[in-house]
């Protein structure tokens, strides 16, 4: 019989890096959605949620290489064959996964792939100028919705049926060792990787200022997408704010 201490005992699973990118994705993409529309009081943030995803995105790409135990691409290789967790799920009675088990590992990246996607149909709109891609990048955003919210629905049901908080456990780092009995504590990332990690997400938000200097300034996607044809949407802001004193 397991003592009280041991019931409640917590195992470290996932690291903070990795939460924080978690969170501020989420955060990202809800008010990419919510100011997605012209007449949105929230689209002055469309595409500043966007750039923020994007530098999001690569910081996760990078993590995965240098990240802790959990968060690391090979991870994919040790979580488990797909086939046996899918006939676990058909029964309904799926063996608790310290990481990700393998088809979280699919949604992860899936979940990345599209959001990439997304962000790429968005930019080609706006630094190419080609509006050929508007219809595209709408269908790819309906695609990620549809993604996130099966991939909420997956975790309510995983959450359930392995009797653990995953929501819990990517808001602590941390399971109940009770459901992982012969499980250790992650590797955490060291202070290097954090730097390199950082390092390559600011360059990559460097390199996004050179294609679009406004990238991380709040303006309506009418301002941005007039970009390079006359003024910038700052010019235009203090042009009405000029008006509006005068006035």
């Amino acid at each position: 019989m397991r003592s009280p201490s041991a019931e409640t005992a917590r195992i470290r699973v996932w690291d903070l890096a990795l939460r924080l990118f978690h969170w501020l994705l989420v955060a990202a993409i809800a008010v990419a959605f919510l100011s997605a529309e012209g007449d949105s009081p929230l689209n002055r943030w469309h595409m500043l949620s966007g750039w923020v995803a994007a530098v999001l995105i690569a910081f996760r790409l990078i993590w995965g290489f240098v990240g802790g135990q959990h968060t690391r691409f090979l991870e994919i290789f040790r979580s488990g064959g797909l086939g046996h967790h899918i006939g676990e799920m058909v029964r309904l009675k799926p063996q608790p996964a310290l990481g990700h088990n393998p088809l979280g590992w699919i949604s992860a990246l899936l979940l990345l792939a599209v959001s990439a996607a997304t962000i790429w149909t968005g930019a080609e709109i706006i630094v190419s100028r080609n509006e050929a891609f508007e219809g595209i990048h709408e269908i790819i955003g309906w695609s990620l919705l549809g993604l996130v919210a099966i991939h909420v629905a997956a975790v309510i049901l995983m959450s359930a049926l392995t009797r653990e908080s995953l929501i819990g456990a990517m808001i602590t780092g941390r399971k109940n060792a009770a459901r992982h009995p012969e499980a250790h504590h992650a590797r955490q990332p060291g202070f290097a990787a954090t730097v390199v990690a950082l390092a390559v997400a600011g360059g990559f938000a460097w390199g996004i200022t050179k294609l679009d200097p406004e990238a991380f300034v709040p303006r309506t996607t009418e301002a941005a997408e007039g970009l390079g044809e006359s003024e910038s949407a700052r010019d235009v802001e203090v042009r009405d704010a000029e008006s509006k004193a005068k006035d």
